[in-house]
């Protein structure tokens, strides 16, 4: 199993002045320790879940992991996730591409239908209803793989998007992996089977993944994918550092790993990440022995 770490919050300590110089710091602990992954959130307001209110402070998300390919050279690079309706999906697949091409090959899309509804409000994003959220994530996944297929620059044609050329030069280094978020077992599960390379599920108990996984192998049938073609990480509750802590945490992780699961995503909440991220490291090996 691998570890990724997943940065939610841009309250650093010594203020907006110092956010550039951590998050440098944040890159190379976390190539340091061994990681494979690092993600920023997608949105504009800050969200409850992090305990801070929507006025704490939130850098655009695709912007920071272009400071950070500059500051890294080996790890992943991606948004959990960006929110379909964020971005025209011609536009985000440019944006992906451009990440890719900059980092030397590291660019994944994570994506979902987006929820906060209080930024779409405050910032003058539509924000439609679900259904057609959904419809618009499977149309932004199709046409995100018809930009990234260097053989068809020919029209899209869709419900809510129409493009009279999918060109896209340079193409990516290499084709970004597309993580699909959330749990969803009708919608969000069977978008992961039809195009998905990995999904990412929230840690709730090990029986509620192997439920998810399950929906999601049957979903595969459906379609004629290999289930075993998709990488399955999930979203830890938050470990906190330290030699028993970080134990306590691997060995909450065996049956994740048992069911198969790549990859556990864990939060820095501090206003100092890159040293939450060196305390985490002694997993990276710990977590690697679970297979």
């Amino acid at each position: 199993m691998e570890l990724g770490f997943h940065i939610p919050i841009f309250d650093i300590d010594g203020g907006p002045t110092a956010i550039a110089a951590e998050l440098a710091r944040v890159g190379s602990a976390a190539e340091s320790s061994g990681a494979s992954w690092l993600s920023f959130m997608d949105h504009f307001f800050q969200i409850e879940p992090t305990g801070l209110p929507a006025e704490a402070n939130m850098l655009e998300g695709y912007t920071t992991l272009g400071f950070l390919a500059a500051h890294t050279s080996t790890i992943d690079l991606a948004l959990l996730v960006t929110g379909v309706t964020y971005r025209h999906p011609a536009v985000l697949a440019k944006i992906v591409t451009t990440l890719d091409v900059l980092s030397g090959g590291r660019a994944v899309l994570g994506i979902g239908a987006a929820w906060f509804e209080r930024e779409h409000r405050g910032l003058g994003v539509p924000f439609p209803p679900l259904a057609e959220r959904f419809e618009r994530l499977e149309e932004a996944l199709q046409i995100c793989a018809q930009m990234w297929d260097p053989k068809d620059n020919g029209p899209y044609g869709g419900t809510h998007y129409q493009l009279a050329e999918t060109l896209c030069s340079p193409q990516p280094l290499h084709r970004p992996r597309v993580l699909i978020g959330g749990g969803g077992e009708r919608k969000t599960l069977r978008l992961v089977a039809q195009y998905g390379d990995a999904c990412n599920l929230f840690a709730s108990s090990p029986a509620d993944i192997e439920h998810k996984l399950d929906v999601l192998r049957r979903h595969c049938d459906d379609v004629g994918r290999n289930y075993d073609d998709i990488r399955v990480t999930i979203m830890a509750n938050n470990p906190r550092p330290g030699p028993d802590t970080v134990d306590e945490f691997v060995h909450a992780m065996v049956e994740y790993a048992a069911l198969g699961v790549d990859a556990v995503m864990v939060t820095p909440t501090t206003g100092a990440p890159a040293a939450w991220i060196d305390g985490m490291a002694p997993a990276v090996p710990k977590l690697a022995e679970l297979g």
